[in-house]
């Protein structure tokens, strides 16, 4: 009989609902500072994820300054309009 493989699983940022973390975006700042959208969700960096439907829950966790509190940062506005962009092009 074969195991079955725990699903790991996250909480969004922005409605604080726990998904599987394949289901989230993974907004990561690198050792370099920098605040990017991981796609293959293994970047180095500290991380914090957004569910995939994001762009509502990207508003919130923005509202609430929760992406800054969570990779310790201050986020220009370019940066969420870069990740706006990218996961609307995902959608």
């Amino acid at each position: 009989m074969k195991k079955v493989k725990k699903v790991p699983q996250r909480k969004c940022v922005g409605c604080n609902e726990r998904r599987d973390k394949g289901d989230l975006y993974r907004v990561v700042k690198t050792p370099d500072g920098e605040v990017v959208l991981d796609k293959t969700g293994k970047a180095a960096g500290r991380g914090a994820y957004i569910c995939r439907g994001g762009i509502k829950c990207l508003a919130l966790a923005r509202r609430a300054h929760r992406l800054e509190s969570n990779l310790d940062t201050a986020i220009p506005e370019a940066v969420y309009a870069a990740l706006e962009s990218e996961m609307a092009a995902d959608d």
